[in-house]
């Protein structure tokens, strides 16, 4: 058992790996950065690189499924601590302003990757939907346990949000910005929560 155990336990030549491409992607972009540059980065070996991704195009996607596990993370954190939806849309927000805050912010790692994989049948134009997809539908059904009444354009407008302060996040000042974006939410939620109201209080045929 404890062999098996260290056998599927990532090895810390691969994790070295992984983190180094994390970070020199994410602050300067893919298709700018070198398997060489990786490599001399990680200290590691060409030979141990290839033994742990078969090309740069799995790094790539390696790299947005760690950034897709972060996020998914991050909102089931949010969400566990909030006693609403109301408040668990407010604390995936307040989540995303404290990344857009914290040193180093460049944006969206998946709509930067986006950009430069135009493709949609690549596959890490794939992944970045996939994420999307996820994303939209998480907060879809914290919308509809709000109110079922347009909960779906409700959870695009939050997107829509979220997408615009992450952009012009890393451009201009991220205090302003995260302001700006949380009472967009905070009306968002409100709005969206008076559909409730006023359907209740409807009168019925």
């Amino acid at each position: 058992m404890a062999r098996r155990e260290t056998e599927t336990r990532p090895s810390e030549a691969r994790l070295r790996l992984l983190a180094t491409a994390s970070r020199i992607f994410y602050a300067e972009g893919i298709h700018s950065v070198g398997v060489d540059r990786i490599v001399a980065e990680a200290k590691i070996t060409r030979a141990t690189f290839y033994r742990h991704f078969p090309g740069k195009e799995d790094l790539v996607l390696a790299y947005l499924q760690g950034a897709d596990d972060a996020i998914r993370g991050q909102v089931a954190t949010a969400v566990g601590a909030s006693t609403s939806a109301s408040d668990a849309v407010r604390a995936v927000a307040a989540s995303i302003a404290e990344g857009i805050r914290s040193p180093g912010f460049r944006g969206c790692a998946f709509l930067n990757a986006v950009a430069e994989y135009p493709d949609p049948a690549h596959p890490v134009h794939q992944a970045v939907l996939a994420h999307r997809r996820w994303f939209l539908d998480t907060i879809t059904t914290l919308m509809t346990t709000i109110e079922e009444t347009k909960a779906e354009p409700a959870a695009q407008h939050f997107v829509m949000l979220r997408d615009g302060a992450m952009a012009a996040g890393c451009l201009f000042d991220p205090g302003l910005i995260c302001a700006t974006f949380l009472r967009g939410v905070e009306g968002l939620v409100q709005i969206h929560g008076s559909r409730q109201a006023g359907r209740q209080s409807s009168p019925t045929g």
